[in-house]
């Protein structure tokens, strides 16, 4: 059975000082990977401090220091509505970063929108995407998802990640790694979603989150609530779980989980 790591807490001042370090963290993680002669394989997470570090990631002169022809890109969740459309967590990953660096367009994958044969069904659609990750592990991934360097993953006010929301049908799932996301408390209304098992697959899994309105549901993460109740609290790496936050976000953690500030 596997094992989860317990979480470490880092706590940066603002939120762009926090997508500035997260992206210089993440470039040191992705070379090492390549360093161990090995394909990274990273999952992005949307939302504004999740594109807000891609952009930082963007512009700095590290980012070349990454071979982006060999990094296999996932997405954690999606918007299910038509290719391009600006909500979408792909278009959005694509103009912060994706665009800008010479990623293997086979190596990217993207969850399907609603077009063609997926249109009007994300049960298919969230199949597809399942079949898809099944194909890309090796033996010893031993599961049905690849073993994930890094998973990036937000964190909603009421403690949603991925779009596995407080006592939904995803938050339950234990045996698909992909499910589709119906009455989403926030819209769009039908999602996809890489479930709490698939998520846990990872080697690397870190939770950026920043605000004021963060903060309870990183208080309660952190302090022992339960998957159902708090989805994020069940995301965890095998090997590390980070929660990168700023200030307003860390405020109503008790002191001895807030390390001192970067």
């Amino acid at each position: 059975m596997s094992t989860v790591s317990s979480p470490q807490v880092v706590v940066h001042r603002d939120p762009e000082l926090l997508a500035a370090a997260a992206a210089a963290r993440l470039t040191v993680r992705l070379v090492d990977v390549q360093n161990a002669r090995r394909v990274a394989s990273l999952v992005l997470t949307g939302g504004g401090i999740g594109i807000a570090m891609l952009e930082q990631l963007r512009r700095s002169p590290a980012r070349d220091a990454v071979d982006w022809s060999r990094v296999e890109v996932f997405w954690g969740d999606e918007r299910f509505l038509e290719p391009g459309h600006p909500d979408r967590n792909e278009t959005q990953a694509r103009a912060a970063l994706l665009d800008h660096v010479p990623v293997d367009p086979a190596r990217v994958h993207p969850m399907p929108a609603a077009e063609g044969p997926y249109q009007g069904d994300p049960e298919r659609a969230a199949r597809a995407y399942a079949e898809k990750l099944a194909e890309l592990t090796s033996p010893e991934d031993h599961g049905l998802v690849p073993r994930f360097d890094v998973c990036l993953l937000g964190l909603g006010e009421e403690g949603h990640t991925a779009s596995i929301f407080p006592s939904s049908p995803a938050v339950y799932e234990s045996e698909l790694s992909v499910v589709a996301v119906h009455h989403s408390p926030k819209p769009p209304p039908v999602r996809i979603s890489l479930t709490l098992p698939a998520i846990r697959r990872s080697t690397d899994v870190w939770l950026l989150a920043t605000g004021t309105a963060k903060a309870a549901a990183v208080s309660m993460a952190l302090g022992g609530a339960g998957e159902v109740q708090l989805p994020a609290a069940g995301a965890r790496g095998q090997r590390r779980t980070l929660w990168l936050l700023d200030r307003a976000a860390a405020s109503k953690l008790p002191r001895d989980l807030v390390p001192p500030l970067i």
